[in-house]
């Protein structure tokens, strides 16, 4: 049985539902971003139990289709730029409908329909996200940053950054920098 979790992004929230699940005494499942597929018998209480706990800890349960979709989707766009080390050559569009099995029409209808923005922004934004921890660590420059994360360009990167955060990329490093030091000099 194959459940969805709204809000699990993270390798954190992989660990909660984890732990929540051995709570419950479910010791046999697979658990990934958004989807948790128990191998064993499961309660109608063992779930409400499930459903209460997560809600505690920001995480929901899914039940209607539409959202558990929404989720697929956003676990695939966040895995795509977020746990991946090379973002796929395919077009994002074609990476998505491909993983999940739909048109990539019918897919960004019904999460712009949901969500109230466009697919392609969500990715834009997430994007955006990279690129901004990608800029505190400091391990790449600014052409590598763009490369990475399939930049036409730096001016492109840095225009959508600039769009999104109303910061240049260069600007929101040398925050990072002032704020060390602030810190420093405490």
């Amino acid at each position: 049985m194959k459940l969805y979790i709204k809000y699990m992004v993270s390798l954190r929230c992989k660990m909660l539902v984890r732990d929540e699940l051995l709570k419950l005494g479910i010791r046999q499942m697979i658990v990934d971003l958004g989807v948790v597929e128990i191998l064993e018998d499961f309660s109608e209480r063992q779930r409400a139990l499930l459903q209460e706990n997560l809600k505690k800890s920001g995480l929901e349960l899914l039940d209607d289709k539409k959202s558990i979709l929404i989720e697929k989707i956003k676990n695939v766009v966040i895995e795509m730029i977020h746990y991946t080390d090379e973002l796929p050559n395919a077009n994002y569009s074609d990476y998505i409908s491909e993983k999940l099995g739909y048109n990539y029409t019918y897919l960004a209808n019904i999460f712009s329909e949901v969500k109230g923005i466009t697919l392609q922004q969500y990715i834009i934004l997430h994007k955006i996200e990279k690129v901004k921890e990608l800029l505190i660590y400091d391990e790449l420059n600014l052409t590598e940053i763009a490369y990475k994360l399939h930049y036409s360009s730096v001016a492109h990167l840095s225009n959508q950054f600039k769009k999104i955060t109303g910061l240049t990329p260069t600007f929101y490093k040398q925050l990072k920098n002032k704020r060390k030091q602030n810190l420093e000099n405490i």
